[in-house]
């Protein structure tokens, strides 16, 4: 199965020209050559029963992969917190079913002043309790995507999602490789440094695992501490460039899900990636 594509949320020209709810999402990205479609819960989950049920049944009419970014004030290292945290990863479990998504991208959280070996502990520890409590409600088709994170004072590098994913088969890595290359200051870039990362994946969670892993991209400007903001692909400045992902995903047989998580153009941008992948397919 090759990698499949698609925007996180609404693009401008989606609510600017088809309409503000995303219940036509489906179809418009399907005309437009896409396949998959983020829907965002960030700020909480708010969407109804009712119109989840529609954008999912929209999805499945036009064959659009499904997967649903939890809220981001899930903080996975804050035990303190971990009643709330699971109450939130349930209220995305029961939306993520009525859309028909069977991924949900968590944010791995805040270090929060301590040693990274303990957030990292504690934050294994939650997605315990959450994996236990998504098995107990009967969810047990949902996969959790601890995402790796654009601000070096975030927890959620490269290897300490990884090591979270090594706790569970239900885990499945988010990489958000806009987010790495911002959170490095610009060093994770190019054909080499992406290779030694898919070579740590596949060494810390098998080739299986890996090879299906799902993604974020996105250009993104940086500051001295990681990640400032999200920018388009004809935004130059600031990369990554995706050209060394797509091949090596391509090289490798990969079927990876890709969210294009550009300010304002994810649609068209996923397409300019899927267009990217297909050359680097036909060069093999």
């Amino acid at each position: 199965m090759p990698a499949i594509f698609g925007p996180a949320g609404n693009s401008d020209s989606y609510t600017q020209t088809v309409s503000k709810s995303s219940v036509n999402a489906p179809e418009w990205i399907r005309k437009n050559g896409l396949e998959a479609y983020e829907y965002q819960c960030g700020n909480g989950v708010r969407i109804s029963e009712e119109t989840a049920k529609r954008i999912g049944k929209e999805a499945e009419k036009h064959k659009i992969v499904m997967s649903l970014h939890s809220p981001y004030y899930i903080s996975l290292a804050n035990l303190s917190n971990s009643d709330k945290n699971i109450g939130y990863i349930l209220s995305s479990c029961r939306a993520a079913r009525w859309l028909g998504a069977t991924r949900i991208v968590v944010h791995s959280g805040a270090v929060a002043g301590r040693e990274r070996v303990d957030a990292i502990r504690d934050a294994a520890i939650m997605l315990k309790l959450m994996l236990d409590a998504i098995e107990q409600e009967g969810y047990g088709e949902i996969s959790l995507c601890p995402e790796t994170m654009g601000k070096i004072n975030q927890l959620g590098n490269l290897d300490e999602v990884l090591q979270l994913c090594k706790t569970d088969e239900r885990l499945i890595p988010c990489i958000d490789f806009g987010h790495l290359y911002a959170r490095t200051l610009g060093e994770m870039e190019g054909y080499e440094k992406m290779l030694e990362l898919f070579n740590t994946m596949e060494n810390a969670i098998g080739v299986e695992r890996a090879s299906r892993f799902h993604s974020h991209f996105s250009h993104i400007e940086y500051s001295k501490g990681g990640e400032k903001r999200h920018l388009r692909f004809n935004d130059l400045l600031f990369g990554p460039d995706f050209r060394p992902v797509a091949r090596i995903v391509a090289e490798r047989n990969y079927s990876p899900v890709f969210i294009c998580e550009s300010a304002g153009t994810q649609a068209e941008d996923a397409l300019e990636m899927k267009r990217i992948y297909n050359e680097e397919l036909f060069r093999l």
